[in-house]
């Protein structure tokens, strides 16, 4: 196997030892490189690999702003944009106390094979701050808001880099980040993603990310097993937007979300989840998700417990990353579990994804899976570009689309390289190959 690849890890590692996330995401894309490197020795004679791991530009940055008691408070904000040889950066803005450069990176990276993955001509970003958003009043956000955005307007634009929500970023946060960006550049343009339907957003966007990991694993399983989510039993981390409308998309497909979490613990419901009642709890009402027991005494509430440990069919990961240990991997195997789809960024630690490749478990890695959100933002872009708005209809049929193309060309790609069903290398070299000619016929840049 490659040694260039190896040597590159290494290297990689010595340069970077305080950004473990990042090298997590690095050593589980290089494992699957290593094939693609032996057959394009032109790759390594490019030094191809060392200009793709290292970010083309990292801007870090102050965030300065007013509570409301009057007091001055700081914030740091990073701007990472990755790769730019498919197309302009597009990635989300985090907004979480665990917000660091590592973190930041890793997101990035993965974020390059993700836009690469969808087809549409978009390069890998990502940002964000430590500045932590819960408990907050409108207008501390306001001020948070727009104090960022007076530093990050100057390093994005429609054509140069598109950020979106993420963590913490919803369509509160992006309408506050807009509305500065057109105060100072003096311009109404598509320079984020996730806007209300008022002034450019998209229908479908709320729920892409989790219709798009509902779509991609429900044509895995078709292809694979023959089968689909009707009368399965599902396990959805999380019950942030992700995990809500995966959950909504789970259920139109016949299946029955019977868990879900927060950083409190998890609920189960074994008649179904009613998502009515999340939505209030999670979406208005912003409160944990034990408050689920108000409204359905007879679901049971776990605090701190593990959600793997729930007996079902599919587990759909949508929290955060490194949720899914390998213990947590066993417990599902050993319970039944025939498919994972991952809808957060790396929320399965390396080991558990070797636990459920070596186990034959039909596994979606989170740069397919959950590509939906991005590319349905690229749809929200191509609308803007051409003053055009399309039904919620329209969009989902796109996004269903591509989500299904996703899923056939890591297939395809797994088994072009003689590691059929792993679709962790199908994914990453299909999106890998892709960006590599690119940035080949681009020259050193």
């Amino acid at each position: 196997m490659s040694k260039y690849v190896d040597s590159i890890l290494e290297k990689l590692k010595l340069q970077n030892p305080n950004e473990p996330e990042f090298i997590q995401a690095a050593t589980e894309i290089l494992s699957s490189l290593k094939i693609v490197f032996d057959k394009n020795p032109e790759y390594e004679k490019a030094s191809l690999l060392e200009r793709f791991l290292e970010p083309e530009r990292v801007i870090m940055f102050r965030i300065p702003w007013v509570d409301d008691n009057g007091k001055p408070q700081v914030n740091k904000g990073y701007r990472v944009q990755f790769n730019s040889a498919l197309g302009g950066y597009k990635g989300g803005l985090r907004l979480h106390p665990s917000v660091n450069l590592s973190i930041l990176k890793f997101l990035g990276l993965e974020q390059i094979l993700k836009n690469s993955l969808t087809g549409l001509p978009i390069g890998g970003g990502k940002g964000g701050s430590n500045f932590d958003p819960k408990g907050k009043s409108d207008n501390e956000i306001m001020r948070f808001c727009q104090s960022m955005m007076t530093e990050l307007y100057r390093h994005i634009g429609a054509d140069t880099d598109v950020p979106a929500g993420d963590i913490g970023v919803g369509a509160r946060e992006i309408g506050f980040m807009f509305g500065q960006y057109k105060r100072i550049a003096n311009e109404h343009v598509a320079v984020l993603t996730g806007r209300g339907l008022s002034y450019g957003g998209s229908l479908a966007r709320k729920q892409a990310t989790g219709f798009g990991l509902v779509y991609l694993v429900e044509e895995m399983l078709k292809t694979k097993l023959n089968t689909s989510f009707k009368g399965k039993n599902v396990v959805v981390s999380g019950s942030g937007n992700v995990a809500i409308y995966a959950s909504e998309k789970v259920h139109e497909l016949g299946g029955n979300v019977v868990a879900l979490s927060d950083s409190s613990g998890y609920i189960y419901d074994e008649k179904g989840i009613n998502l009515e009642h999340i939505k209030q709890i999670k979406e208005v009402d912003r409160k944990r998700i034990n408050e689920y027991l108000k409204y359905v005494p007879t679901a049971k509430f776990f605090e701190n417990g593990c959600i793997w440990t729930v007996k079902c069919d599919v587990a759909l990961p949508c929290a955060t990353q490194n949720e899914l240990l390998i213990d947590g991997a066993k417990a599902l195997i050993a319970n039944g579990v025939i498919a994972v789809g991952e809808g957060a960024n790396m929320p399965t630690t390396l080991e558990a994804t070797d636990e459920f490749l070596a186990a034959k478990v039909l596994f979606a890695p989170g740069k397919a899976a959950n590509a939906g959100g991005v590319a349905t933002s690229a749809l929200e872009m191509a609308q803007s570009s051409q003053r055009l708005f399309w039904s919620f209809e329209e969009v989902d049929a796109k996004l269903k689309t591509i989500m299904e193309n996703i899923f056939h060309n890591i297939d395809d790609t797994s088994t072009k390289f003689g590691l059929e069903n792993n679709f962790v290398a199908g994914a990453n070299i299909f999106g890998f190959e892709k960006v590599a000619e690119a940035m080949l016929a681009q020259g050193v840049v």
